[in-house]
């Protein structure tokens, strides 16, 4: 099981093969992973070093580099133009079977209790984001309300309702200097939207990453139920960590970062052109990195609690304004 020290030299290696003609390949060279064009080298990055790496358009993968990757819990995930995932290649512990077992042993009850404890670190880290735009009193006062509706819910629909309304409350005023309108995933009906999107993927698969490590059946939610090739408990746990992504977009608005003309509007909706790519998934790549520490001790804190909730605490993920 990777060590938090390892963990923190982890990187994240993004490839656009789009950028450059000629035919891609990655293979594996002297414990470097090597990307190249046409055989000539465009990056590379020690085995040592990378813990996914994300590719855009068509490449060739070795058998050999399949194997070693595995050997050094490296992951690898295929995106189309869209960054929409289409393929993993995925390092994981398949054989936790002790975890599994108590993964699908948790009664309603217990997987509620869990779900309160994700959701309300979400929201308070929502809240958290938003205080610059509500008066101190309201604040606090919403705080307490929430904290109480929570602690009072007596089933996941409920949770989803107060999560919900807390939702719309949170983008409209954090995301009020943009001329925001509502959060629409996957339509793609403006900018923001379609940032929110590609940010979320690359974010959901870092967890995923995470969680695999571990040996999760990650098609096992607490919060979000089993749903046909929906893999459940990383959107779980994804949940606390997405008001990085938001702080990021929002951050990148503000440093003037974003650039109308980097996007098309094609058949009712916005998309990327690709040859920016790799501005914008570095935008929420660096966010990703400054929070990867955190990220990992929530999932390790997650699996611990999990298989002693006596001895370890839920974990709890607190969100940096500045």
């Amino acid at each position: 099981m990777l060590s938090l020290p390892d963990f923190k030299q982890k990187q994240i290696l993004f490839i656009n093969t789009l950028l450059h003609e000629g035919k891609s390949s990655i293979k594996l060279l002297n414990q470097n992973i090597v990307y190249s064009k046409d055989d000539k080298i465009i990056n590379r990055i020690s085995c040592h070093k990378a813990f996914a790496v994300f590719i855009i358009g068509d490449i060739t993968l070795t058998s050999k580099l399949i194997q070693q990757a595995n050997d050094f819990g490296v992951s690898f995930f295929l995106l189309k133009r869209n960054f929409s995932l289409y393929a993993a290649i995925q390092s994981r512990a398949e054989g936790n079977y002790l975890l599994r077992i108590l993964q699908y042993q948790l009664d309603s009850k217990n997987e509620l209790a869990l779900a309160k404890n994700i959701i309300s670190n979400k929201i308070s880290n929502q809240l958290k984001l938003l205080k610059n735009s509500l008066e101190n009193s309201k604040y606090r006062q919403l705080q307490t309300k929430i904290k109480l509706d929570i602690a009072n819910t007596k089933d996941s629909q409920s949770l989803m309702g107060i999560e919900g309304n807390i939702s719309k409350l949170y983008f409209a005023g954090y995301f009020q200097s943009l001329d925001w309108l509502r959060r629409t995933p996957k339509t793609k009906q403006d900018i923001p939207n379609l940032l929110l999107d590609i940010g979320y993927t690359f974010l959901f698969n870092f967890i995923d990453s995470l969680l695999q490590l571990y040996g999760f059946d990650t098609y096992k939610g607490i919060y979000h139920k089993l749903f046909f090739q929906r893999k459940s408990l990383s959107c779980d746990l994804m949940e606390p960590f997405r008001c990085v992504i938001d702080k990021a977009l929002l951050k990148a608005y503000n440093l003037k970062q974003i650039d109308t003309k980097d996007f098309e509007f094609k058949n009712g909706k916005f998309g990327l052109n690709y040859q920016k790519s790799n501005k914008y998934s570095f935008i929420f790549m660096q966010a990703i990195m400054d929070h990867k520490t955190e990220m990992y001790t929530y999932t390790r804190g997650f699996y611990l609690h999990l298989m002693n909730p006596d001895k370890n605490l839920f974990p709890d993920f607190k969100i940096k304004t500045r």
